[in-house]
């Protein structure tokens, strides 16, 4: 149990610097679950939906108007990593200083999770009890 506590703990620091990155670098997702999960862990900032009814290509062109620099957090399964791949072509040089975080999170995560909405139930399963929002302290 010890070492899913550490595990635990490790994820939630990830998540800890991530919203204070997201305070001024949006965070772009695949689904409105993601952006839930993450909002359900404290995240504050911009979370950008991939998409919005626009080609890939179109939705990348839009959103470099919009801003200079982002955080790419998509799942890790098929979909997920084959989006990662073609969002990493156009918009290179915009997010790779951040690339650490879904790096470090697909570390951690190993194999009991592929879909970031599923963040918080992994963390309720390795910490045996409901997530707290690591960024957000408890309401008394």
């Amino acid at each position: 149990m010890e070492i899913e506590d550490r595990r635990a703990e490790q994820i939630l620091e990830v998540i800890k610097a991530l919203h204070e990155v997201n305070r001024l670098v949006p965070i772009i997702v695949e689904g409105k679950r993601d952006r839930r999960a993450l909002r359900s862990l404290g995240i504050t900032g911009e979370v950008i939906l991939l998409h919005g009814g626009k080609t890939i290509y179109e939705f990348c062109e839009d959103i470099l108007k919009q801003h200079e620099r982002f955080i790419l957090l998509l799942d890790r399964d098929e979909r997920g990593e084959a989006l990662q791949k073609i969002l990493s072509s156009y918009l290179k040089g915009h997010y790779e200083e951040f690339s650490l975080f879904r790096n470090i999170l697909k570390s951690l995560c190993q194999s009991d999770i592929k879909e970031i909405e599923d963040l918080p139930a992994l963390l309720r399963r390795l910490t045996g009890k409901p997530v707290e929002s690591p960024v957000c302290p408890p309401l008394e």
